[in-house]
């Protein structure tokens, strides 16, 4: 979490470095996802250059065990320094599962969700499955992610089963080139 934008940058330009030596011709960028705690607000109070997903739209997570007393400051501050921010797979916030309400407060104050496909197949248990089920029965995601890390997460995305799931969330996709 404690990466910026000088240490991404270097990987970026090691990568497409890379890709040319190779003879892979792409436009390679690159993003983060920024964890909302003291060290993002001194970022952002440093008025240090974050790594947004597209110009202004920035991917943000909260911290899994407890939920900051701060989060309105935290948008707020995110809102006036011009970003818009994502805030990647709150369906996995157990701190939320006791008031699902609190989503609708989490879209008023101005964060984008986006649920990960993962919560969708049962990955992360019952409680994150109902919670990703809620968001989306309620129009609330705006966005999906993978957070695919490794070939247990690709299989459980490419699982027919999960591909049914997807189709009845996410219609209009073709799922079923996910095992190509």
């Amino acid at each position: 979490y404690r990466n910026d934008h000088y240490s991404i940058g270097a990987a970026l330009d090691e990568a497409v470095e890379g890709c040319k030596q190779a003879g892979i011709q792409m436009e390679i960028t690159a993003a983060a996802e920024y964890m909302l705690d003291d060290y993002f607000m001194q970022l952002l109070r440093q008025k240090k250059p974050l790594l947004c997903l597209h110009k202004n739209i920035l991917l943000t997570e909260l911290p899994y065990s407890i939920q900051p007393d701060n989060i309105e400051d935290l948008v707020f501050n995110m809102l006036t320094e011009g970003y818009k921010p994502v805030l990647a797979h709150p369906e996995r916030y157990v701190y939320f599962h006791r008031n699902y309400k609190f989503y609708s407060r989490l879209k008023d104050l101005g964060f984008i969700l986006q649920v990960n496909l993962l919560a969708l197949t049962g990955y992360y248990g019952d409680a994150v499955k109902k919670a990703a089920i809620y968001l989306f029965k309620n129009d609330m995601v705006s966005l999906v992610g993978t957070d695919l890390h490794h070939h247990k997460h690709l299989a459980a995305l490419a699982n027919t089963s999960s591909q049914r799931i997807f189709n009845q969330y996410l219609p209009g996709k073709d799922w079923n080139n996910l095992n190509a």
